[in-house]
């Protein structure tokens, strides 16, 4: 596999696991009581940055080398998984 499409499928595993991490440990500035006047309850009180990049490329690294692991190097693919309903072609 050309490394361009393994560093491709490790930024869209990236970016879909920078969504999950993203609410873990957020707390709000209502739950914080200190609301910046001119911003939303919900806005997040503290931004994390480097922890949740560091989170996130560590669950995309993880992901990702369970998929290289099963795709490349033991040869799953979606074949490989069983088809319960009929064909229909």
């Amino acid at each position: 596999m050309p490394i361009f499409s393994t560093f491709a499928i490790y930024f869209i595993i990236w970016w879909l696991a920078l969504f999950i991490v993203l609410p873990i440990g957020l707390r709000t500035q209502a739950e914080e009581n200190d609301v910046v006047p001119g911003s939303v309850e919900s806005a997040p009180a503290r931004f994390r940055a480097f922890r949740v990049f560091l989170m996130t490329s560590v669950l995309a690294a993880v992901i990702h080398a369970t998929w290289y692991v099963l795709s490349v190097r033991m040869g799953y693919g979606l074949d490989s998984i069983p088809q319960f309903a009929p064909k229909f072609y």
